[in-house]
């Protein structure tokens, strides 16, 4: 009886072991399916992308909502493309080492010209954002005409996609208020940015440490980061997320940002 008894439990202790497996929090595996145990202990942690209940203050920062979200986080975007293939798969393959999405801020006459590249960035989840049919300053534009460079980038996105853009950055952050509220009438989120990457600048041409620096002397929570699609930034991408994960920041996933909120609260708090 005794030795049937011990048998009885020591298969029901087997039994709640198996079940406690199934129940292990997923960050206990690692992307290639090898338990967290099974890694070199020196490999810092994945920062998975924060997504849900951000939004966009008056000084173009993302603040969450409640406690809903992480303060400790930036979003990644990318101006000006897509221009070139090469580049474009870099990025992508840097941001899925990151597990982070980023809005890609096109023009509409390089998405005519590379419709196969709007595709690409669609299916492998990146956000595409509206920067205007062409890159001009949309304040010396006419009111129809600034409209005419927004709406030509909705329509052709969506025919491309299935998707029209949720968020709109005019060229050269130009335009003020008068540029917002046209984005707004076409169900656009405008935004410009927080923190310049000056990737644009020539004298950090070809220098992707003097990319990675900028960024990160800027850093704050809720950052909203300007980088372009050009070579030196696709170069110093990997060493600047990785830089930004030993800080401690993961990355918002620009599907979590609600673009429905207002932040007329924030004007009289935001420094």
């Amino acid at each position: 009886m005794i030795r049937k008894s011990a048998i009885a439990l020591l298969a029901a202790a087997v039994a709640f072991a198996a079940v406690t497996v199934n129940f292990r929090h997923p960050c206990a595996m690692a992307a290639s399916g090898q338990p967290a145990s099974a890694i070199d202990s020196k490999r810092p942690e994945p920062q998975y992308r924060l997504t849900n209940s951000y939004r966009l203050t008056s000084s173009y920062r993302l603040k969450p909502i409640g406690n809903s979200a992480d303060g400790k986080a930036v979003l990644l975007t990318f101006d000006d493309g897509p221009k070139d293939e090469s580049m474009i798969r870099e990025l992508l393959r840097i941001l899925d080492k990151h597990g982070a999405k980023a809005i890609f801020f096109v023009n509409g006459y390089r998405a005519k010209r590379h419709p196969e590249l709007i595709g690409l960035l669609h299916a492998r989840g990146q956000t595409i954002g509206n920067h205007a049919w062409d890159h001009f300053d949309l304040s010396k534009a006419s009111e129809a005409e600034a409209d005419r460079q927004i709406a030509e980038v909705q329509r052709l996105i969506g025919e491309l996609t299935g998707k029209a853009p949720r968020f709109f950055r005019s060229p050269f952050g130009a335009g003020g208020e008068r540029i917002k509220q046209l984005a707004k009438r076409r169900g656009l989120l405008y935004m410009t940015w927080s923190i310049g990457s000056l990737d644009w600048e020539k004298r950090n041409r070809n220098k992707p440490e003097r990319v990675v620096r900028n960024v990160m002397d800027q850093l704050h929570p809720g950052a909203n980061i300007l980088m372009h699609e050009l070579p030196w930034t696709v170069e110093a991408l990997d060493t600047l997320l990785t830089r930004l994960e030993e800080a401690g920041y993961g990355f918002i996933d620009p599907s979590g940002i609600d673009t429905g909120a207002t932040d007329a609260a924030e004007r009289s708090t935001n420094r």
